[in-house]
């Protein structure tokens, strides 16, 4: 199994990008698969999730929890320095409020999931982001309110369920992050436990491309039909993106951060939590019916924005030892 494993990993970014293609034409001409694809979302997503949690020594995640300056410098610049620059952007779509509410809800939030995977593939310190993630979970559901009182009023923040977080919450981090720490405790003790162990780690690949699959082709046909509309937000996601690399990079050199620790910053400021927001935005009411694709727009945007970021970010972020070989 380890030489097809090796395989992937090799060819990781080809095989996310045919599974985008792929995932995008079935969507486009059997628009029929888009209800059964987004039932599967959250599945998928669970497992790569518990792969990507099972491949983090449980004993770094501890020592993450330490590392106080990463964490706040991750707390500062998702929930101080995103707000104003996603103010600003919004400003944008400030004159239509259906488009502004999916953009707030989508740019408010940093993502607690696929970061983690897509940071360990750039050299990112995957293990202490992993760590993060309860914090900027929990962080969101509580700023979250905030940010949309001031953004867009007191009347709108009265329509919004926030039990759809806390059900994300439990199945997205606290179940993969629990059954991740109980296959570590059983492949230190059993065969068995080894060989799950190995077989899930060796199934990341495929799971992010069943994640982005089942993505793309559940929202691609719903997208298309409103593409007119939602051709506006597309800058502002592309814009977000591109402002955060500056500013991930400048706060992990203010905080002297090593190289993986800035990676890591840079890709949680630029990526979003879109999967654990669409469950709310598709709670509000029918006069928002757009906002859902909205988001959805910024998950597809996302999704190629890393594609380049896994290439790019370690380029710009070089670790000391890389830079002495280039010197």
């Amino acid at each position: 199994m380890r030489p097809g494993v090796e395989w992937m990993e090799r060819f990781q970014v080809s095989l996310y990008l045919a599974a985008l293609i792929i995932a995008a034409a079935v969507g486009l001409l059997v628009p029929a698969v888009a209800r059964p694809a987004e039932i599967t979302i959250n599945t998928v997503l669970g497992l790569l999730l518990y792969a990507t949690f099972l491949g983090v020594p449980f004993a770094k995640i501890g020592q993450a929890f330490r590392d106080w300056r990463f964490l706040a410098v991750l707390t500062v610049v998702n929930f101080a320095v995103v707000p104003v620059v996603v103010f600003a952007l919004s400003r944008i779509v400030a004159h239509d409020q259906v488009l502004l509410v999916g953009v707030l809800f989508v740019l408010l939030t940093p993502c607690v999931d696929y970061v983690i995977v897509f940071t360990g593939i750039a050299g990112g310190a995957k293990d202490r982001l992993l760590a993060a993630a309860p914090l900027l979970m929990l962080a969101q559901m509580v700023l979250l309110p905030l940010y949309l009182w001031l953004f867009v009023g007191a009347e709108f923040v009265r329509t919004v369920d926030l039990a759809p977080f806390i059900e994300a919450f439990l199945l997205l981090i606290v179940l993969p992050l629990t059954l991740a720490g109980l296959t570590q405790l059983a492949a230190s003790y059993t065969r068995t436990g080894r060989v799950m162990h190995e077989v899930v780690l060796g199934a990341m690949v495929p799971l992010m491309m069943l994640t982005l699959a089942a993505v793309v082709a559940s929202q691609i046909a719903g997208v298309g039909q409103q593409l007119s509309r939602l051709l506006l937000v597309v800058p502002v996601y592309v814009v977000f993106a591109v402002i955060m690399i500056p500013i991930g990079i400048a706060a992990g050199r203010v905080a002297r951060l090593d190289a993986s620790g800035t990676r890591a910053v840079v890709f949680s400021g630029a990526t979003r939590n879109s999967l654990v927001v669409l469950p709310l935005v598709l709670a509000l009411p029918d006069a928002l019916d757009l906002a859902p694709l909205v988001v959805v727009t910024q998950t597809l945007v996302e999704l190629i924005v890393m594609i380049v970021f896994i290439r790019l970010i370690p380029r710009l972020v070089r670790s000391r030892s890389s830079t002495l070989q280039n010197s």
